[in-house]
């Protein structure tokens, strides 16, 4: 019921957003790529010095026009890095938290909202293709559809071309893929068909790349990355060329199994190596190696194709219709590079300690490159050509598209949105720290600093000064290990294996108790009649939590004891939903507090706790007086007010008000309400101030309303005036550290 009524939120905000054009998503997604297997990690230095390197004209062209993210983090293996990318959380939090040959049957849940989820619901065209990894079997000749709930096309997907088994998907000439959309009727909507090159025989692909499907001595059986390839291919030209007639955006996922072994495979492919051959260092190199590199320079050739395809999508010669300037393109892999000798002859993990399935360096950095659209990001900092040490995770692509789709991020996740950063408008929201775990321990990493908790103890690195780890620093920081490990097992990162959030909602009448365990859904995550995963009870720290109001009148919810959720969402429909806290009580979002439409929290006197932030959308609301706990996004209201009338309200981190927000205060003869902030508060949008009945000020009189350790910006009144809800006129006067009102 959360996931249903999440979605239709999602419909609703997309159908009601500003008329505004939004970009098109291109996301190219490599398996086991090394961090120094691109450019401008380490191969552009290669080649200048006449050294092995890899050979990838359209991965450079991608670094020149974009930008390269030195401290890009992906997970360590391949079933966690899929479902931490698409579903936003953590692998202390998301189900799939390490490859297990059965996880077709426990892997995505029908509640995770996925990429396709929010996208298609936002009303972008989905695709995806290449190696998916759950819901199906291990049979490489018969394989079945075993989990209807974690197929892509239960998640939003409505083009796609996949394997989806990760064990399946270890070889590159499968006799069979998955395809959608499929005839009516046929189970998840995914029908099992050859994998073979018939389809695209006889068309011409780009000029810059050989049409490879034409040669007489290609197999019958296709490279499986070619067919995922020419899928994508096909579905850009005709997306494209749709986007411009109608403004409808796409969203296509290229999620190949290149570079992951077994490499020989591409042997048999006619002219595999021909890039390489004339190069001296080509015959010193083992054979692995060879396969290695020609695996990588043949899924790079087919990006070239697709990139041709953004900036001419008929092939005709005439770039009039490119959407490229219209098109976000990543380029990512899943995972560091694993040990083997083609790696090293390469130097693929750019001198990073460990490799894949490690949680070092080496195990979790991956390359990723980002090609801003150039109509939407004229005033990014983020300059083509650049390489940026700005820390990102693959769980911050799930709330990144939603923001640019115009849809709220699924509730609860991990992941923050980079949108700001790259375009360069709206206020950037940053996360203290990311969270990866691996078969030899768990890390936290926070700025620069990195504590890996392993079997043999703590350790502590400063990445900033030594990136390959080699110089652990624990024994002469006890304080810092202590307060990490903290954080990092509060992320739930020593929970076995099929721990994860659940999903509940509020069922609970007018002036229920919030911390009854009657007044909330249970969850059961269930396949095939095995059970998985069951939840019930009272609110507790690793539930996402809906609290709605689907009545004919309004419902308030009350808590009389600490309450604990890792993501709650606060939502009215006609009529409102509101959740007050007593004195001395404590509501966490761990993640974060999400108020939506007609929803309202009243603190008198509680507290309001988040590792993160408390999020107030249009038409939420934040009153009463009480103590908050994290960072303040304001996009609704703010009140700041007692039950009787003038109020503290303390924000113990930084408080962001928008334009169309308020702030509200409240004064009369006992005094004034107040908004206290321990960070900076930065100032938009609307003041509103409300007079005691029995309450007259006097001309000249002061009364602060906001102090903070600093302010910026200012609410939007013309020459810094206001008129009181009572008629009574103030100046508003800004200093750096507070806002005073002075009585005219």
């Amino acid at each position: 019921m959360l996931r249903i009524a999440l979605l239709f939120l999602f419909l609703a905000l997309a159908s009601n957003a500003p008329g505004e054009a939004r970009p098109n998503i291109l996301y190219v997604y490599v398996d086991d790529m090394g961090w120094g297997a691109i450019g401008p990690n380490g191969q552009a230095e290669r080649k200048a010095a006449g050294m092995p390197h890899l050979i990838t004209p359209h991965l450079d062209r991608l670094a020149a026009e974009g930008v390269n993210f030195r401290r890009s983090y992906g997970c360590t293996v391949c079933s966690p890095a899929r479902s931490s990318q698409q579903s936003g959380f953590h692998q202390g939090h998301t189900f799939a938290d390490r490859n297990d040959p059965d996880n077709a049957k426990k892997a995505m849940r029908s509640d995770d909202l996925l990429m396709g989820d929010v996208l298609s619901s936002a009303g972008y065209v989905t695709g995806y293709w290449g190696k998916w990894g759950f819901g199906g079997s291990r049979s490489q000749t018969d394989p079945e559809i075993v989990n209807v709930q974690t197929l892509p096309t239960s998640h939003g997907y409505q083009h796609v071309v996949a394997e989806l088994h990760h064990v399946r998907a270890h070889t590159f000439f499968q006799p069979t893929l998955w395809r959608a959309p499929a005839p009516p009727g046929v189970k998840g909507g995914m029908e099992l068909v050859p994998n073979s090159m018939a389809r695209w025989r006889g068309q011409s692909a780009y000029p810059e790349e050989p049409a490879w499907q034409n040669h007489s001595r290609y197999p019958d059986t296709a490279y499986c990355d070619d067919v995922y390839a020419f899928s994508a291919l096909e579905f850009v030209r005709r997306q494209a060329l749709d986007y411009l007639a109608t403004a409808q955006p796409f969203f296509g996922l290229l999620a190949v199994q290149v570079p992951h072994a077994p490499f020989a495979e591409i042997a048999q492919l006619p002219g595999w190596d021909r890039d390489y051959r004339a190069l001296p260092f080509w015959d010193s190199l083992s054979v692995q190696a060879r396969h290695w590199a020609a695996m990588i320079t043949r899924i790079d050739g087919h990006l070239g194709n697709i990139l041709a395809a953004l900036e001419d999508p008929n092939g005709d010669g005439d770039p009039a219709d490119s959407v490229a300037d219209d098109t976000l393109v990543i380029f990512q892999s899943d995972n560091g590079g694993p040990q083997h000798p083609a790696r090293e002859a390469f130097a693929a993990n750019g001198g990073l300690k460990g490799e894949k399935g490690k949680i070092q360096e080496g195990g979790i950095r991956v390359p990723t490159l980002m090609r801003l659209p150039a109509n939407f990001a004229a005033d990014s900092d983020l300059k083509p050509g650049t390489s940026t040490d700005q820390v990102i995770d693959v769980t911050d692509l799930l709330p990144t598209f939603a923001e640019l789709a115009g849809v709220p991020a699924p509730l609860g996740i991990d992941g923050v949105s980079l949108a700001p950063a790259l375009f360069g408008s709206g206020h950037q929201r940053l996360r203290q720290f990311l969270i990866h775990e691996a078969g030899n321990g768990q890390s936290i990493i926070r700025g620069e600093w990195k504590l890996i908790r392993a079997k043999s103890g703590l350790e502590l690195y400063h990445l900033g000064k030594d990136p390959g780890e080699t110089n652990d620093l624990a024994s002469a920081r006890p304080g810092l290990v202590e307060e990490l490990e903290l954080l990092l097992l509060g992320e739930r990162v020593a929970e076995p294996k099929g721990f994860a959030n659940t999903y509940h909602h509020w069922v609970g009448r007018d002036g229920a108790m919030a911390s009854d365990a009657s007044n909330w859904s249970d969850y059961i995550y269930a396949n095939e009649g095995i059970t998985y995963l069951k939840d019930d009870g009272a609110p507790q720290i690793s539930w996402t939590a809906l609290m709605e109001n689907t009545g004919s009148s309004p419902v308030q919810a009350r808590a009389n004891s600490d309450l604990e959720f890792l993501g709650l969402e606060i939502r009215g429909n006609t009529h409102t939903q509101s959740l007050r806290l007593g004195r001395g009580i404590n509501l966490t979002g761990r993640n974060e507090m999400r108020l939506s439409e007609k929803s309202v929290l009243v603190l008198d006197g509680g507290k309001v706790s988040s590792q993160r932030w408390v999020d107030i959308a249009p038409g939420g609301a934040l009153i009463g007086s009480g103590i908050v706990q994290a960072k303040v996004y304001n996009a609704g209201v703010v009140a700041a007010s007692g039950k009787t009338g003038p109020g503290k309200l303390q924000v113990q981190a930084d408080y962001v008000q928008v334009d169309h927000s308020t702030l509200r205060v409240v004064l009369n003869e006992n005094g004034n309400g107040r908004l206290v902030v321990e960070g900076e508060a930065t100032l938009a949008g609307a003041l509103e101030v409300d007079v005691g009945d029995h309450f007259r000020p006097t001309p000249g009189s002061r009364f602060t309303i906001v102090t903070a350790h600093a302010v910026t910006g200012a609410f939007h009144h013309a020459g810094n005036r206001i008129v009181a809800g009572d008629g009574t006129r103030f100046r508003i006067l800004y200093s750096d550290a507070k806002v005073t009102l002075i009585a005219e």
